[in-house]
């Protein structure tokens, strides 16, 4: 597997994961991959995505499709019905040991459970926990959405980003990746690490709450300031910037590159490229809010040039003197000899009796020293069970008993 053994800077912190579905288990792969022991504990039922990206006919039927796999990698998976007063008692003394909880329920769920930040901050004055919400926490400011569930397009709805995403003049359009979910999942994990520095420093326990929403909003601040300083409201912009120009996507013969040339130098290379060097000096594209004040036809003087040429064409004429590259596929980015170069692919296990390798998107996080990065394939539901107990003190007979009564799977 990619970085077979990698310890990364992480390595000897205990996470105690709680999330299910894509945004928590997004920062706590993030967290595993620097190093981390990641524990993921799951209910009976298991993790909803197990089997989404559906399995091949020889791939392990109780395995995981590629969604789980991609998300999950690098933990260990111990099955826990929290609902008995057991297994509550048993994730207590996990806590003890523990260097962080992290959760997604919805608001209330934990204290339901007897197993609130309060009552596990006791156990632990050093916890770091964090709750990763649709709508952030009430202990941090009650929002009249609390009991709202939430998805990424909920997020991406409300926190602006749908809304100045599509074409000009058109209607909202989602984002493809689910930012909804992935992007406030960078803040918590950002919100883990500050914490857990802070309590490596004062032996304090610490609460980190971050809504998806409010996530969403942080990464579209253009539009907050559009609004205050100039009273816009900012619809959908197409693949252009309202400050910048040219600045987008062009078409080639064969497909799209994006090309920003804001800079007045850039600019100049690019006409003196496209055989009319004469425009860099025109007073209606000289500077780059002149050019802003008359896109349509900067655009159209550019696709008029771009179209004429394949995309290797173009990269080989303005790589590295403009900013510049190609709109890619999957299928582009995977053959990507940077790609290659910068191990953003990892080859791990699928389980099944043919037990096939499969590719899933490494970590941009890159340390000299201490690499990290994939180190093993996503767990069997309940794989970990047995070992994680026994490596928190559990004996034979307490992991037994709680077999017996089925409060560990």
């Amino acid at each position: 597997m990619s970085q077979d053994g990698a310890k990364g800077p992480l390595d000897g912190i205990v996470v105690l994961d709680l999330t299910t579905m894509l945004a928590g288990p997004f920062a706590t792969m993030i967290l595993g991959d620097l190093g981390a022991r990641i524990i993921k504990i799951e209910a009976p039922f298991g993790d909803s995505i197990r089997n989404s990206a559906r399995l091949r006919g020889d791939d392990d039927p109780k395995s995981f499709g590629g969604y789980f796999q991609s998300i999950n990698r690098n933990k260990e998976s111990l099955v826990l019905d929290l609902k008995k007063a057991s297994a509550q008692e048993a994730f207590k003394r996990l806590v003890k040991d523990a260097d962080i909880v992290v959760e997604n329920f919805r608001s209330g769920v934990m204290s339901r459970l007897g197993l609130p930040y309060e009552t596990l901050k006791e156990l632990n004055p050093k916890l770091v926990y964090g709750a990763l919400r649709g709508f952030g926490d009430r202990r941090t400011g009650e929002s009249p959405y609390d009991e709202w569930p939430a998805f990424d397009v909920v997020a991406q709805a409300m926190g602006g980003i749908m809304g100045i995403t599509g074409l000009k003049g058109g209607p909202p359009l989602k984002v493809g990746a689910g930012v909804g979910d992935t992007v406030p999942a960078l803040f918590f994990a950002i919100g883990i690490l500050s914490a857990l520095h802070r309590a490596k420093n004062t032996s304090e326990a610490q609460f980190i709450d971050v809504g998806m929403y409010d996530s969403i909003v942080a990464i579209c601040e253009r539009i907050i300031y559009q609004r205050s300083y100039l009273g816009e409201i900012p619809g959908p912009e197409g693949s252009g910037h309202p400050l910048l120009c040219p600045f987008g996507i062009f078409p080639a013969s064969d497909g799209y590159l994006s090309i920003g040339c804001p800079r007045d130098h850039f600019w100049q290379i690019l006409t003196e490229e496209m055989g009319c060097p004469e425009l860099a000096q025109e007073p209606r594209f000289r500077t780059n809010e002149d050019r802003v004040a008359n896109r349509e036809s900067v655009d159209t003087l550019v696709a008029n040039w771009s179209i004429r040429f394949t995309k290797a064409e173009l990269i080989s004429r303005l790589a590295g003197r403009i900013p510049l590259g190609p709109v890619n596929s999957a299928a582009d980015i995977m053959a990507d000899p940077h790609i290659a170069a910068r191990s953003m692919l990892a080859t791990v296990e699928q389980p099944g009796p043919n037990g096939r390798a499969v590719q899933i998107a490494n970590t941009p996080i890159h340390f000299l020293e201490t690499p990290g990065g994939v180190r093993h394939r996503a767990p069997l539901m309940g794989e970990h069970t047995s070992q994680i107990l026994s490596d928190f003190g559990f004996g034979k007979d307490e992991i037994a008993a709680l077999f017996e009564e089925c409060a560990i799977a």
